[in-house]
């Protein structure tokens, strides 16, 4: 009986509309498309660390082949929360918000504006040293959170670009 289920749903499928994002790998349309992307400079730290990791993602084809430029503003911040008496603070939120713009080269018109976030919880400890490295850590997490939505966004942009021409 599942095994009949299974056969159905995978028939009915493709009639959803529904179809892969990198169907064709690397040499895929929206491929292509990522690789077309340059990502501009991103001042600081959080910066550097969404920047590379955007590269990575992308597979930046070279300067030159570029069809469009990412643009990526960030708003990294640290909240303390969760007060002892001592009016110390046992936790903290680092939250990592980026407003990124995809813009054509070729018009300067942007073609994508929005956002990407994400948070993480940090225990803060007796030991400084501790609690920088907690915080390091969380800043490289959600450098790479906020990398794969942007990715992931510009990727549907794409798609949706290479299907409505």
């Amino acid at each position: 009986m599942r095994r009949a289920f299974l056969i159905a749903a995978f028939l009915l499928l493709p009639a959803c509309g529904l179809h892969p994002l990198y169907g064709g790998g690397a040499n895929s349309p929206v491929a292509s498309a990522l690789r077309s992307v340059e990502v501009g400079p991103i001042a600081g730290q959080a910066g550097w660390l969404v920047r590379n990791k955007l590269i990575d993602r992308l597979g930046e084809s070279g300067e030159g082949s570029a069809v469009y430029r990412l643009d990526v503003t960030l708003d990294d911040n640290i909240t303390a929360f969760g007060i002892r008496a001592d009016r110390a603070a046992t936790r903290e939120r680092r939250t990592l918000r980026a407003r990124y713009q995809l813009v054509s080269l070729a018009t300067g018109e942007v073609v994508l504006d929005s956002t990407a976030g994400s948070d993480a919880g940090i225990d803060i400890v007796s030991s400084d040293y501790a609690t920088v490295a907690a915080e390091q850590t969380a800043l490289e997490n959600l450098a790479e959170a906020v990398a794969d939505q942007i990715v992931g966004r510009v990727g549907l942009y794409a798609a949706r670009a290479r299907h409505s021409q």
